[in-house]
């Protein structure tokens, strides 16, 4: 072999093994660090750093940040093997602290949803919290969870797991809280969201994640069009101010009748007392499973072809269809608009105000016990 040509051989490769060897430590550096290129994350909270992450597994891709461990974009691909985003949120973290009471993508407690009179009582004593809802209290008040940076404990290509110690008396609440959750997307095209805390004195806990999902796309203009199903017989009736009653109402011949498939828009402005208070569908819906991680609810959406299923092992399910979305609204990512209905929301829960109702299913937890739930949100193409 020709001396020259044997040098050149040899340098080439080693130039190729030099590069594939640079482009391993990369990754194998990036895997658990935050989005290099999200530099409008990259800043503080209330003292605390803030950074973006991302998970891609398969056609499947997700950024959250630990600002409210909150989910910034999630694209999945459509019928026609296009990636959509399908949630909503903003481009920088400041633009999510400005607006954080809308609860965009994050996890919300300590008490997802509403407790009555922002009050209640525990072992005799009465615990006031933050009223911002009215005289209620939603999410945990102005000091939730959601509102909080959250410390990143693990984190790989296609799972994070984020910490959030809530001292005792936060927002009003009993008992210092030691909470985590982790995202995980499977190869099955799922995002899984798994919850675990304790606590150091009796309190009550009730999270979930508060996704706006629309699958036509982050920024398309309704969701009346996308088809809805959940698995529940009856819905929790509430007041004027959206706090239960204590009741059940059978969704059998009413508007809230989503045993079988039907189109959001179809019956919203159907003339029936609980959609006017809560203009649209903003309700508690008593789940039919049985314990245990179950199927529950589906969207889709035709014209994307996209198709949302919901597993969780939670008794209830807050369906809101964007009621007090408005034009006047901040502008969302990228600067599209996020008007009137144009996003809902499925959120696995207890039921809402649990603690002042003895007949809903407990939202205790105490000391030595282990708070623990578990919800996926599985995508797949019609």
């Amino acid at each position: 072999m020709n001396r020259k040509f044997l040098t050149a051989l040899l340098l080439a490769a080693a130039f190729t093994y030099a590069c594939q060897s640079g482009a391993n430590k990369q990754t194998e550096g990036t895997a658990a660090t935050a989005d290099s290129s999200a530099k409008t994350f990259d800043t503080q909270i209330d003292g605390k750093d803030v950074r973006l992450f991302s998970l891609k597994n398969g056609d499947i891709s997700v950024s959250l940040t630990n600002y409210g461990a909150r989910l910034v974009s999630l694209h999945v691909p459509d019928k026609s093997g296009n990636l959509t985003d399908v949630i909503l949120g903003y481009d920088t973290a400041d633009e999510f602290k400005e607006n954080a009471s809308n609860f965009y993508g994050a996890i919300v407690g300590r008490y997802g949803n509403r407790i009555g009179n922002a009050s209640f009582t525990l072992n005799g004593t009465t615990y006031e919290l933050e009223k911002n809802d009215g005289k209620n209290s939603l999410h945990g008040g102005t000091n939730g969870v959601y509102n909080k940076v959250w410390e990143v404990k693990n984190n790989s290509d296609t799972s994070i797991t984020l910490r959030y110690v809530s001292p005792d008396r936060e927002a009003g609440y009993p008992g210092t809280v030691d909470m985590q959750v982790t995202y995980t997307l499977t190869r099955e095209g799922a995002l899984a969201v798994d919850y675990h805390a304790t606590t150091d004195k009796e309190t009550v806990l009730n999270l979930t994640n508060h996704a706006y999902f629309n699958l036509n796309g982050a920024g398309s203009s309704t969701i009346l069009d996308h088809e809805l199903q959940i698995d529940a017989a009856a819905i929790t009736e509430v007041d004027s101010t959206l706090i239960p009653t204590g009741k059940s109402l059978p969704v059998s011949n009413t508007p809230f009748d989503f045993q079988q498939p039907h189109v959001i828009g179809e019956r919203i402005e159907a003339d029936d007392v609980q959609l006017k208070i809560g203009k649209g569908y903003d309700h508690n819906f008593e789940l039919s499973k049985q314990d245990g991680f179950q199927k529950v609810a589906s969207v889709y959406a035709p014209s994307t072809g996209i198709e949302m299923q919901v597993f969780t092992t939670e008794p209830g399910l807050q369906f809101y269809s964007g009621n007090f979305m408005s034009d006047t609204d901040a502008k969302g990512k990228g600067g599209k608009a996020y008007p009137f209905r144009s996003a809902f929301c499925l959120e696995t829960q207890h039921f809402p105000d649990a603690p002042n109702h003895p007949t809903f299913k407990s939202t205790v937890l105490k000391p030595g016990q282990t708070y623990s739930s578990k919800t996926t949100y599985k995508f797949v193409r019609r």
